[in-house]
Order: structure tokens, then C-alpha cells, then sequence
């Protein structure tokens, strides 16, 4: 891809899918990619260990994203907690529309990034699944890392962390009026994967 500034934006809850595909959007097309989930996940670490929340919010750096225990129920509960703090959001909303507007095209992933970070990003997508399939993938992906959690406590995580993403008053989860639904419940990652990547190719080429 050449310099030109082209971004997408892709919402959804945990374990829908967006994390996945938004990776694959960036591989293929040359774009750089953002989870700005991690960001809540590392000040949500940085809460964990005893930093005040605005302060880690305004003095994350880049090996707070690097580390390796962001990935926990423990964190996930916490980084949810942080992003219903307006001052949190603020204090990150100024880089992660910097990573945006980055020549080359941009790819970011999140809660509010349609609505909110890049309301004018030139591809929007909202990524769902039912709740049994995204509590089933989680469960997989945390077994898989070690951790000692059983599915129906992930279930009940999940909906308890989309239940406080929606009804916060600091940017909540919905999806933006102009974001194309996009349903992974009974897709495999190849094909909405493939699905995604066939709409940005539209976009890029002014379909």
C-alpha cells in the first residue's frame, strides 16, 4: 500500500472476532494494526499492581503493552473497569487517533473506535458472535495459555464485562450508525477472514 492515510475501524465485543480479522486486514493490505484493548489491559495491569489509574492511563509506554500477563481474567476484569473512567479514555484517546492518521493505512480494534476515535474511518465494522460461541472461544484460548478457569465462569465474564461496555456513560459499545454488522457466530476464521478483506479491497478501490 502506498502512503495514503486509510483507516479502519472495527468494534465488538470479547471473543467476536475482531482481534483476528482486524490482524489479517492489516497483513494483507500493508496496514499497521492497533488492539486498543491492550491499552485498557495494560493500565488495568498497571491498576493490579498499585498505579493510580489516570496516572498509568498517561504514562503507559510501550513495554506496558509488551507484557505477558495482559491476556488473564484478572486484567480483563480490570482493564473493563478502567475504560468506564472518562479521564482513562482521555488520556488515551490523543494516541491511539495519532496511530489512525499513520501514512500507509491504519487498522484498529476496539470498543469505540468507530464511534468515537475514528468516526470518520473510511471502513467500519461491528464483529458479534452469540454469547455460548465467544464464552467457548475464550475458554479455548485460556485453557490453551494454562489458566484454570471453567466455561461457564468465562461465560459469565463476558457478560458481565458487556453489560458494563454498553451502559457506561464514557464512550459506550454499540456499534456506529455507518459500521457494517458483521455476525462470526457461524463463520470460521477463514471465511470472515476472507469476508472482511473482500469489503476493504471494495473500499480501497472506491467501491
Amino acid at each position: 500500500m502506498s502512503d495514503k492515510i486509510f483507516t479502519v475501524a472495527i468494534d465488538g465485543p470479547a471473543a467476536a472476532g475482531k482481534g483476528t480479522i482486524a490482524r489479517a486486514i492489516a497483513q494483507g493490505f500493508g496496514m499497521a494494526h492497533l488492539d486498543t484493548g491492550l491499552l485498557y489491559r495494560a493500565v488495568g495491569r498497571r491498576v493490579l499492581d498499585g498505579t493510580p489509574a489516570i496516572i498509568a492511563a498517561s504514562t503507559l509506554r510501550q513495554r506496558d503493552l509488551a507484557r505477558s500477563d495482559l491476556r488473564t481474567p484478572e486484567v480483563a476484569a480490570a482493564a473493563s473497569e478502567v475504560a468506564a473512567d472518562p479521564d482513562v479514555r482521555e488520556a488515551l484517546v490523543a494516541f491511539q487517533r495519532d496511530f489512525a492518521r499513520r501514512p500507509g493505512g491504519a487498522v484498529l480494534d476496539g470498543r469505540d473506535i468507530g464511534t468515537v476515535i475514528c468516526p470518520e474511518a473510511d471502513v467500519k465494522f461491528f464483529v458479534t458472535a452469540d454469547d455460548a460461541t465467544r464464552a467457548r472461544r475464550r475458554f479455548l484460548e485460556l485453557q490453551a495459555s494454562g489458566h484454570t478457569i471453567t466455561e461457564a465462569e468465562v461465560l459469565e465474564n463476558i457478560r458481565i464485562r458487556d453489560t458494563r461496555d454498553a451502559a457506561r456513560d464514557a464512550a459506550p459499545m454499540v456499534a456506529a450508525e455507518d459500521a457494517m454488522a458483521f455476525d462470526t457466530s457461524d463463520l470460521s476464521i477463514e471465511e470472515a477472514v476472507d469476508q472482511a478483506r473482500k469489503l476493504v479491497a471494495d473500499a480501497l478501490n472506491g467501491g
